[in-house]
């Protein structure tokens, strides 16, 4: 009966191992010369100019929600099409209804004004 748990604390030692052991690596093998150049703030090739911690709309965030949900409308419609001659009248069915569920949120959103980029 222990053998059987021996297996699970193998495999948790190894999940509690397997992350942290890359980063210990990396910390002794990597070269330590740091420089002003080096650990100085860079963004995009640019100087940092401004306070690096400025607040972003509300807007940026809700047109950032409706990207992940029209990608996600993409990756499920994706086996859909590829099975399509399989599903049949159902599948086509299905696939309508969850069209048209996503494009009444894509109306709601419209109207809220989340769309507009001010």
């Amino acid at each position: 009966m222990l053998a059987n748990y021996a297996f699970i604390g193998i495999f948790f030692v190894a999940a509690v191992i397997f992350p942290f052991a890359p980063l210990v690596f990396a910390f002794f093998l990597r070269p330590k010369r740091p420089t002003p150049i080096k650990q100085s703030t860079y963004e995009c090739g640019l100087e940092a100019i401004g306070d690096m911690r400025m607040q972003f709309k509300v807007q940026y965030y809700l047109y950032a929600l409706a990207f992940v949900i029209f990608d996600i409308e993409v990756v499920l419609l994706y086996p859909w099409a590829v099975a399509f001659n399989q599903l049949g009248l159902y599948g086509l069915v299905a696939a309508t209804v969850f069209l048209l569920m996503l494009f009444a949120g894509l109306v709601y959103e419209w109207r809220k004004g989340a769309l507009e980029w001010v």
